[in-house]
């Protein structure tokens, strides 16, 4: 092999030489690179799913809550439609006493509403009718207990039943529903008590 011959050898021995290393260095550069692509991914991909299962249990929180909170206020509907309900129950029933006994109910309430002074008692143009002939004097008879006088207004008040009971400027409505009215709260709640005691 002449001198010329072994240089260009030597030459192709190290050009391919230089080739492989370049080679194995984009395969290794190659490999690090799909290695760490490998890896954002998986962690990019680890937390997607962290990310996406807090979501989930969050969003599964609020549509529980969210849905508990539609039965809540549709159960609390159903019992205030239940006590109401009851509450005109009441009423019909008081009005549907017989004479004797609706009088003597309406006696028992004024006994706790009249006191000291001079007043005045309005009835519904129903119950004006309908006095039995000895209220006037058991009225008196349970005012003059209280040191106060009270007399029977001629005149209808616009009540369906009850009495409004007047003591100079100042006049109480003491009709079945606003009695009601005013102590609805109580009323609600004593109601909710009975009527749902089994379900509680």
């Amino acid at each position: 092999m002449s001198g010329l011959d072994e240089i260009l050898n030597i030459i192709s021995q190290q050009q391919k030489q230089t080739e492989n290393n370049i080679i194995r260095s984009a395969e290794e550069k190659a490999r690090r690179i799909e290695s760490e692509g490998d890896a954002k991914a998986a962690k990019a991909y680890n937390d997607y799913m962290k990310k996406a299962s807090v979501k989930a249990e969050t969003d599964y929180k609020n549509d529980c809550n969210s849905a508990d909170a539609e039965m809540k206020r549709k159960i609390l509907k159903c019992r205030i439609e239940i006590i109401n309900s009851a509450i005109d129950n009441v009423i019909a029933r008081l009005d549907g006493l017989s004479d004797s006994e609706y009088f003597e109910m309406i006696l028992k309430l004024i006994s706790r509403k009249v006191h000291k002074g001079n007043g005045i008692i309005y009835f519904g143009e129903k119950d004006l009718r309908r006095l039995p002939s000895d209220f006037s004097e058991k009225l008196a008879d349970i005012v003059s207990e209280k040191g106060g006088t009270v007399v029977i207004s001629d005149n209808a008040a616009d009540i369906e039943n009850g009495f409004i009971l007047e003591y100079g400027l100042i006049s109480e409505n003491c009709s079945f529903r606003a009695i009601i009215e005013s102590e609805k709260d109580n009323i609600h709640d004593t109601l909710a008590r009975e009527l749902f005691r089994a379900g509680d």
